[in-house]
């Protein structure tokens, strides 16, 4: 897992996607263009949690090393040290992978 500079606050979440499928299930390889984005990912990073108006923290469900799935379209996409990254809040994540 990688170790990243950078920490979300509140409800946020920084996910490392999954590689993209380079070819179908027959063997067929895929170009770029025709690659599915990724909706599963490893949580790298997780902010302290949600405050509420009254200024309560509730803590977030995910943590590190989690595997997760979230909307296709989900999240801001970062790079750092050129790795690609997702901001997301933790509401975007559907299920953790068990």
């Amino acid at each position: 897992m990688s170790k990243i500079n950078l920490q979300p606050l509140h409800d946020r979440v920084i996910i490392k996607p999954l590689e993209a499928e380079e070819k179908t299930k027959g063997g067929l390889f895929l170009p770029d263009t025709a690659k599915e984005k990724p909706i599963e990912g490893t949580v790298v990073a997780v902010g302290t949690g949600k405050v509420s108006d009254e200024g309560k923290v509730t803590a977030t469900t995910v943590k590190v090393g989690d595997k997760v799935l979230y909307g296709k379209y989900s999240g801001t996409e970062v790079t750092v040290e050129g790795e690609e990254y997702l901001i997301m809040r933790e509401s975007d994540i559907f299920a953790i992978v068990k």
